[in-house]
């Protein structure tokens, strides 16, 4: 049974999947297994994938085009590994990513913990200044923004268990971590940067103006939260989101 499973959903992901593949095969710490969903790519995604000469890459091909959520869940029902970690397949890993964190996890008796992370353009080159990981997470904080990218967290399944993506939420991602820390108090930060985050111009997280609605969403239909209460949260979640994204390098 390896130490860490890393979860990957792809989608049409070749121009720069061979990059992430990399990321990873070149980490210091080797006791992983990655198990990547291909959510039914019209691009040479697979066959990349199926060319690696790598028994700890597990590939699943989904039955049908189900977003990366369900990608995901497909996944994390065959993960084996005590720690759970995320790295979509656009996105890349320092050699030390690994090793680093599940040193963290272990010393600090960590459920749930998260590093920076530099945010680049598509060629890996920062563009806006790194994200801090500077305080302890917990489930009122982050009600207000997102502080744990899937990129750059890593949780214990062997104290928390599997938490699964809601299916129906174009913000899956926010909605699995204030279901994890509804069970355990906090998350702990690791303030080293150590992985890289592609910034595309097309990307769902990007685009603000249009996922206001979604974000509401997280709090009136998955949180149960009062109309009220639900636009107050999602009034400080765009507040924060445009901070997170104001300091552009020239």
């Amino acid at each position: 049974m390896p130490e860490v499973s890393i979860i990957t959903p792809c989608y049409n992901s070749s121009k720069f999947l061979e990059e992430t593949i990399a990321s990873v095969q070149s980490q210091n710490f080797k006791d992983w297994e990655w198990l990547i969903t291909d959510d039914r790519s019209s691009d040479n995604s697979v066959e990349i994938i199926r060319k690696l000469n790598d028994p700890r890459i597990k590939l699943t091909i989904a039955e049908k085009n189900g977003g990366a959520g369900h990608a995901r869940n497909i996944s994390l029902k065959n993960a084996t590994g005590r720690f759970i970690t995320f790295l979509d397949a656009d996105d890349f890993w320092e050699s030390n990513f690994l090793e680093e964190m599940i040193n963290f996890m272990k010393q600090e008796n960590a459920e749930i913990a998260y590093s920076n992370y530099a945010r680049c353009d598509e060629n890996l080159i920062p563009k806006i200044e790194d994200f801090q990981a500077d305080k302890d997470v917990n489930f009122n904080n982050l009600l207000k923004t997102c502080r744990l990218s899937l990129l750059s967290s890593m949780y214990d399944s062997k104290r928390v268990g599997i938490e699964y993506f809601p299916e129906d939420s174009k913000r899956e991602d926010h909605v699995m971590w204030l279901n994890l820390l509804k069970k355990i108090p906090i998350g702990k930060p690791l303030p080293k940067t150590m992985a890289k985050y592609r910034m595309h111009a097309t990307s769902v997280s990007r685009k603000k103006q249009t996922i206001v609605k979604d974000q509401y969403l997280v709090y009136k239909d998955f949180m149960n939260f009062s109309t009220l209460k639900s636009l107050y949260y999602t009034a400080n979640w765009a507040f924060n989101g445009f901070l997170k994204y104001s300091k552009i390098f020239n």
